[in-house]
């Protein structure tokens, strides 16, 4: 059940903190500012319009106003699956060396699992990517958002860019989570309540007692998946689990702390609330994402394929997970599993744990991280009338390949179970 609270008038919110430290003047929701931004990111689809129009901005031998807040990552199309894919990694492999740009390149990961796990994301930073999941990074308490490539050469050229200060939603999540139900079912629940655009331009703040005993990996699925209900970000507060993961990293405790920002209680925003202690696997149906039954609600839905993967759910804990579920168990008879790990150091967590060999007996692929299948990249397209069950974010026509095929998003332990059975299953019922 979702509640409201009125707004009240004292306080600020992290949004607002954040934007008033990097503008330099008393920011509050509404207003404009022109804000210094503290790291931008760029990929292989996006980056080759970002710095086209840099160059066209600044001129042919402009440098960029700071190289050590840029990151420059492949992670689309990898390994070059075209012509034009090799061309644009040619010229951004080039932009990165002429202005000094760190260059994860390829087979480092999806760029919202690498941002993380190298410590560029920072409580209280302004982060912005040329990709609408950028969001995610406000898993560690950072304000971060996705842009246009133009917006980005404004970036690359002045270090700053203009915002509108969002408004805050809190989204209130007690209880705790029953076996087998996870943080992906969890935001697609929210998003269901809320619709794909009842957040829009909203700063949504993860709160609660459930959210406070997720770790990182299960913050950064709900953060990511903000922007599928119109969210500017999706934020969780930094607590000691976020200094614990970025001290792993090599963080000191002056690096996570100089910018932290916190909501004051007072301050002004909606609050909704969700209690998840009797919640159900859910699943968002074609295709929309905010199309969500529980999973008891679902007629038995038959697959081709299962994607388990993408910035959503391909870290270590997702794919153990669906390995647990699937236990000894064969991939179905005619269907298909592809097994997408978000990033080189995820892939060597998942080898070292023997899930590699493990998942290759029961008859899925595994793949070298990229994007692959969840934006219909360079393998796993589906074909006409096929029907994927997927653990990314995005379940669009067309989304995964022919626009005749069929979407559905779940969980990674629902992935599991759908796998050894052929349709989509609840995991509660294999385990």
């Amino acid at each position: 059940m979702i509640t409201e609270m009125p707004l009240t008038m004292t306080g600020r919110t992290l949004s607002e903190k954040v934007f008033s430290s990097a503008s330099g003047k008393d920011a509050h929701a509404g207003d404009f500012v022109m804000a210094d931004v503290d790291c931008a990111m760029i990929h292989d689809i996006t980056g080759p319009l970002a710095v086209k129009g840099f160059y066209e901005i600044a001129g042919k031998d402009a440098k960029v106003w700071d190289p050590r807040k840029i990151v420059l990552l492949f992670d689309h199309q990898v390994p070059a699956d075209s012509l034009k894919a090799a061309e644009n990694h040619i010229l951004l492999r080039k932009f990165a060396a002429d202005q000094n740009i760190l260059n994860y390149d390829i087979f480092c990961g999806v760029c919202h699992q690498v941002l993380p796990e190298k410590g560029h994301a920072l409580p209280g930073s302004l982060m912005v990517g040329t990709d609408s999941h950028t969001c995610t990074y406000g898993a560690l308490g950072a304000f971060a958002t996705g842009i246009g490539s133009t917006d980005m050469s404004s970036v690359f050229a002045t270090g700053k860019l203009w915002f509108m200060v969002p408004k805050t939603l809190q989204l209130m999540i007690d209880g705790r989570l029953p076996s087998m139900v996870t943080s992906k079912d969890v935001i697609l629940r929210i998003i269901r309540d809320i619709g794909v655009d009842g957040a829009n331009y909203l700063a949504c703040e993860f709160r609660g007692d459930a959210v406070s005993r997720m770790n990182i990996p299960e913050r950064m699925t709900m953060a990511n998946m903000a922007i599928e209900m119109g969210a500017k970000a999706g934020i969780v507060e930094p607590d000691d689990i976020t200094v614990r993961y970025l001290g792993a990293r090599g963080k000191s405790d002056e690096e996570i702390n100089s910018k932290v920002a916190r909501t004051d209680e007072d301050a002004a925003m909606d609050k909704r609330y969700w209690k998840v202690s009797d919640l159900e696997p859910q699943v968002a149906c074609p295709h929309n994402v905010d199309n969500v039954k529980s999973i008891s609600d679902l007629p038995e839905t038959r697959v081709d394929q299962v994607f388990l993967g993408s910035c959503t759910n391909g870290r270590f804990e997702d794919i153990k997970l669906a390995c647990d579920v699937m236990g000894d168990e064969p991939v179905a008879k005619g269907v298909r599993m592809i097994v997408v790990p978000a990033s080189r150091d995820e892939y060597m967590k998942v080898l070292r744990a023997g899930l590699v060999e493990k998942l290759m007996v029961a008859g899925a692929t595994v793949e070298s991280p990229c994007c692959g299948p969840c934006m219909g990249g360079s393998f796993g397209l589906l074909g006409p009338g096929e029907v994927c069950l997927s653990t990314s974010n995005r379940n669009f026509v067309g989304r995964q390949g022919s626009p005749m095929a069929f979407v559905y998003l779940a969980s990674p332990a629902t992935a599991g179970a759908t796998a050894i059975t052929g349709y989509i299953t609840d995991p509660r019922e294999v385990r």
